[in-house]
Parts: structure tokens; C-alpha cells; sequence
């Protein structure tokens, strides 16, 4: 998996320290950490108005390119506050780039991601796209003047849109794939990759053994050491000289080098160091492309409230995923996963069952919920069954019965005035369902009532376990 961020200072000196946690480290720079999440990291500075020279000088650094309405067609509608950046990673060959191959092959990407940055900016997810996924891929226009072909509607593997149809075809794909309505771009290329990792001093990795791998310009020693420029760009392409050969082994490596680099550029090493900051930062902003929409302004009002991000705050998953059984080599996703935590992050949801943030939280745990069954319909043992599967979920069952009228019309889920905070939980989880007061008593406990209309539970949410995902505090050598 991949991804990265910076951030930025307010022009006018504030008082950070108003209304904080003591002993929270301040964080003036967070806005690149945002704009660039494509770029790398959360970093931060202390600082004042002197600093606004340099501000300026940063945000002249980002390349801006528009994307034409049409080709993005009919959009998701934005269904909350939060910010999702569609994240790509340029293989161009032109220019510093064409060393690396032959410049027909025009600019293709091997890594998508979309970062969920929260209503408050104080955690992010991003979701990288395994490149060999094979989906259902949108038209989309040609572009003469860019020497893109289009694409027409067909199943094919997700990269392709931005090989054929560039980052607006990209765009298009990803959305009408995840419903999930995107705010903003940033692409990175192969020499802007190599100065941020080299503005940092190099990233420590962890190999197991020895590399030599002459087409990804890879040379390793096995062990622990620190690699810069060409060494650090080979060890995130590389394909078939490490792991099992496969795309996914290579997400999960570049997503453990992005952890690395967030660890260093957060550290002290780093913050205490201006002249350093600064490089990182510079190379930073000179190696990514957004849309005109990711202004200064954008990324103020971003600085504003991230100043408690920490990389445990950082969140890393893969599309849930499983290997082709009709093409060997592709991937295919899973459902009903995949679509759940697409709806997930469209609406800003919390992951059921795991600390992995996509944004609001309210409900109370099935932990702390007990729920006394009855079954109200002639299906012998179904009270039985519903206890099991509410447990499964996580609820405590303590008493299964029947009703003493059968059959029983609707199911009904019962509280007292104490128990009303627990029913949305519960109710939540059923494909059918009404809630009914019962006054003069006094107990948190809820009743469901099974009634003729049982429908079942709905899909169990997806967990952080199905996601395997990891956060910013992990890397290639704490993983072993």
C-alpha cells in the first residue's frame, strides 16, 4: 500500500497552545501534509510570520492542472464533510524520467489511492487500488491534444484508465467503482519520489536477503540500512526480485516504506532541523501536479485544525481482495467488503470492530448492549438463531423466549428511557425493524421481538482484520 503528507503555517502568528492537551507537540506546516499526502507525511515546524517567505515560495512549487468537467460524467453526490484526494503515482518517461524506459509508453500509473482525510483532520485513511484489479471500467473521452486514446467501457484492469484516458479517466473510474464522491488530486513522478526521499536523508529499510534485480535498478545487502534516490525508488517499483512476485506484495512494501518516511519526517530529527525541513518540503511541493481547487486557502483552513495528528493517526488498508480463478495473475475484489467499506467512507463512517477511523463515532458498543430475544413467529428455534448471530455480533443475549401471541405482526425492538441510546445500535444491525417505548420501568436492557417480517441481520461490517491494514507508526523493520 502506499501514501504520504505534509502540512503548512498560517500567515499570521496564533497561539497554538490555546485549548490543547498539555505536552501536544505543535504543528504549524499541516496543510501540506494533506495537500501531499501523495507526496509523504505529516511534518511540522515552529514558527511565526517569518516563515511566510517561505510559505509563499512552497505553495508557488505545486503544478496545477484542470480537470475538464466532462469527462468526469455523472458524479457521486457528497454525502459529508470529510476530504478524499485521489492519489497517483506517475511512471512517466519524459524528461529527468527517461532513463527509466521508452517515452511511447506514455505516462501509466502502478499506484492509486484515496485518502479520507476526516471532517476535523485529525486521522486519515487511504485505500490503495491493487493495479492488477480487474473492475468495470467507464468511457471516456479521447484527448488528442494529449495523445490519449480514451477508453472505451469494458472489464479491464484499473490502471488502464490513466494510461488511456489520464488522471480525469482516473478520476471517473474511481468513482463510479466506489460511489464515494472525490474533492481533489495529486500526482507524483519517479525524480520528485527520489528528492523527497533523499531531502530526508534517506529511509531506513529491512530486507531478508540479498538484492540484485538490474530491471527495477536494485542492489540491496540483506539486513537493515538506509537507502536514498535510485536505490530507494527500485526497493517501492520492484516486483519479482522481492516477496512473492506479486502487485500486492509490492502495495504492502511500498505502504511500509510510506511508514518509514512518515516516522522520519515527523521525528525530531527532522523538525529541529529548519534547513532540513525545508528541503523535504521543497521537494516535496516540486513533485506533485494537483487540481487548481487545492489552494492556499484550502490548505489553511487545513493547517488550522490538524494540529494534534499523530502517524498512529495515519491508517493504511487494501481493497478487500482475492486472486482471479479465470485469469491468472489478476485480482478481483470482494464483496460484499469492498462495497461496504466503500459506503463506509463515503458517509464518513467508523469501522465497526476495529480503531480504524474513516470519521464520525456515536453509537453504543454491542459490547455494553444486553438483549433479551423472544420469538414471535411459528419458525421453531429462530429465537435460538437470532441469539446466536447477535452474540456473533458482539451483543450479550440474556434470556431467549417466545411471545405469548403468535404470530407477531412486525419485529419490534423494545426500550425503556435508560435503554434509548442502545437502539440505534441494535436496530442497525437488523434489515428490518421499529422501535416501540415501554413506560414505567427502568433498565438499559432492550427486548427484540422476532416478528413476521424477519428479514435477518444485515451484511457484519468490515472489520479491520478482513482490511489487514497497518498505521504510520509501523515499518519494514518492526515488522519482523
Amino acid at each position: 500500500m502506499n501514501g504520504g503528507l505534509v502540512d503548512v503555517r498560517p500567515d499570521q502568528p496564533v497561539d497554538e497552545s490555546a485549548g490543547k492537551p498539555p505536552g501536544r507537540a505543535k504543528r504549524p506546516w499541516m496543510a501540506w501534509l494533506w495537500c501531499l499526502v501523495a507526496a509523504v507525511t505529516g511534518v511540522s515546524v515552529a514558527g511565526g510570520a517569518t516563515l511566510v517567505g517561505a510559505y509563499s515560495k512552497l505553495s508557488g512549487n505545486i503544478k496545477h492542472v484542470d480537470i475538464d468537467a466532462k469527462d468526469l460524467g455523472t458524479r457521486p453526490a457528497k454525502v459529508s464533510k470529510a476530504l478524499n484526494i485521489l492519489i497517483v503515482g506517475s511512471d512517466t518517461r519524459a524528461g529527468a524520467n527517461v532513463k527509466y524506459g521508452h517515452r511511447d509508453l506514455g505516462e501509466r500509473t502502478d499506484t492509486i489511492i484515496l485518502a479520507h482525510v476526516s471532517p476535523n483532520h485529525d486521522n486519515a485513511l487511504l485505500i490503495s487500488f491493487p493495479r492488477d484489479s480487474l473492475v468495470q471500467l467507464p468511457t471516456c473521452p479521447p484527448k488528442p491534444k494529449n495523445g490519449l486514446a480514451g477508453q472505451r467501457a469494458h472489464v479491464g484492469m484499473i490502471n488502464e484508465s490513466f494510461n488511456f484516458g489520464g488522471i480525469g479517466c482516473t478520476y471517473r473510474t474511481i468513482e463510479s467503482l466506489t460511489g464515494i464522491r472525490i474533492d481533489h488530486y495529486a500526482k507524483v513522478d519517479f525524480t520528485g519520489f527520489k528528492s523527497m526521499v533523499n531531502a530526508l536523508g534517506g529511509v531506513d529499510i529491512c530486507v531478508p536477503k540479498a538484492i540484485d534485480d538490474k530491471k527495477a535498478m536494485l542492489h540491496l545487502a540483506a539486513g537493515k540500512q538506509t537507502v536514498k534516490g535510485e536505490q530507494a525508488l527500485g526497493y517501492v517499483r520492484a516486483r519479482y526480485s522481492l516477496g512473492d512476485g506479486s502487485d500486492i506484495g509490492r502495495i504492502q512494501r511500498q505502504q511500509m516504506f510510506i511508514a518509514s518516511m512518515i516516522k522520519k519526517a515527523m521525528s525530531g530529527a527532522t523538525l529541529s532541523d529548519p534547513a532540513k525541513l525545508f528541503r523535504f518540503l521543497d521537494a516535496a511541493t516540486k513533485s506533485v501536479t494537483t487540481d487548481p481547487g487545492l489552494t492556499v486557502g484550502v490548505m489553511k483552513d487545513l493547517a488550522s485544525s490538524a494540529q494534534g495528528l499523530a502517524a498512529g493517526d495515519i491508517r493504511f488498508v487494501t481493497t478487500p481482495w482475492r486472486y482471479s480463478l479465470t485469469q491468472p495473475g489478476r485480482v478481483e475484489w470482494v464483496q460484499p467488503q469492498a462495497k461496504r467499506l466503500f459506503q463506509l467512507v463515503a458517509t464518513d463512517t467508523k469501522i465497526q470492530g476495529s480503531h480504524i477511523k474513516t470519521g464520525r463515532q456515536g453509537k453504543v458498543s454491542k459490547s455494553k448492549i444486553e438483549i433479551s430475544v423472544q420469538n414471535g413467529t411459528t419458525r421453531g428455534g429462530l429465537g435460538t438463531q437470532v441469539a446466536a448471530a447477535l452474540e456473533q455480533r458482539g451483543y450479550t443475549v440474556v434470556k431467549v423466549g417466545d411471545t405469548k401471541r403468535k404470530p407477531y405482526p412486525k419485529t419490534t425492538i423494545m426500550y425503556a428511557a435508560d435503554g434509548q441510546s442502545r437502539v440505534p445500535t441494535l436496530a442497525g444491525d437488523l434489515l428490518v425493524s421499529r422501535s416501540a417505548p415501554v413506560k414505567n420501568v427502568t433498565t438499559t436492557r432492550l427486548v427484540l421481538v422476532i416478528g413476521s417480517d424477519w428479514k435477518g441481520l444485515k451484511a457484519a461490517p468490515v472489520s479491520e482484520e478482513e482490511l489487514k491494514g497497518i498505521d504510520a507508526t509501523q515499518d519494514s523493520c518492526s515488522a519482523e
